[in-house]
This record gives C-alpha cells, structure tokens and sequence, in this order.
C-alpha cells in the first residue's frame, strides 16, 4: 500500500505546485489503480499497482511512436514526458549486464540448449525481474544467448 500512498501525495504536491501534467497522469493512474480495485473488490498491493504502471508506461510508448510516425511531435514529446513521470514509481530498473549474467545463470540451470526452450527460461526470468526489466529487453537477451 506504499506506493499507493506515494501516489496521492505526490498528486496532492503536483496540485500545490499547479505542475497539470502531472497532474493529469496520477490522476489517469490513480483512476486505473480504483478501477481495478472495484473489478476485483480488494486493494491492490504494491505488485499489482507497479504492473499497472508497466502498462501504463507501455501505452505511452507504443502512442509516442504512433505520433512520431504522423509527424505530431507536440504529442510524442507529451506522451514522453508522461512516461518519465511514471517511471519514477517503477522498481529501480536493472542493468543490462547483470540481466544477462542471471539469464545465463538460468540456462545452466535449466539446461535449456537452444531457441526451443526458450519458453523454460522465460518462465523463471520474467517474474523474478517483474518491473525490473522490460519484457522485450528479456525476451532480447534470452534469444541471444539460445542462438545457436
């Protein structure tokens, strides 16, 4: 319930200081955080409302690429900004070399020998670096090192 409580407080600074884009994205997040919430009737812990801010994160994205592609650039620097906002409740991200030394680690682990298994070492990754590291960036590394 931490980062909940971080999220208000921040959004409550954010309307002291009148800073509306920020404003404006605790907001949307905070809704999304009560949203779920009522879908599931229960409060949300601080795993699910850090998956829920990858998906947020995510969106941002995908939409800053999509305006980057029709030449809106106002709009992809807005998505931008948006996304640093939100990173900062994200887990303390992990570097791409000790990913890579863990997944290597995994492999051994599991004797996972080329691209056909793949799926053995994504299972034990993924929740282990869960808001740690981007799906894609595991997946990446994953297929690098499974190459034949």
């Amino acid at each position: 319930m931490e980062l909940k409580q971080t999220l208000l407080s921040d959004l409550k600074g954010a309307m002291k200081s009148k800073d509306s884009l920020k404003v404006d994205t605790l907001r949307l997040l905070i809704s999304e955080i009560k949203n779920k919430e009522i879908d599931l009737r229960e409060e949300l812990g601080d795993e699910a409302i850090t998956a829920l801010l990858t998906t947020q994160i995510k969106r941002r994205k995908e939409a800053a690429g999509m305006f980057e592609q029709g030449g809106r650039t106002d709009l992809k620097e807005k998505e931008e900004k948006e996304m640093a906002i939100l990173q900062v409740y994200l887990p303390e991200q992990v570097g791409e070399e000790e990913l890579k030394q863990r997944i290597q680690a995994v492999i051994t682990e599991t004797g996972a020998q080329g691209p056909q298994d793949m799926g053995k070492v994504m299972k034990v990754v993924v929740p282990e670096f869960k808001g740690k590291a981007e799906g894609d960036q595991i997946r990446k590394i994953v297929s690098e090192l499974l190459a034949p």
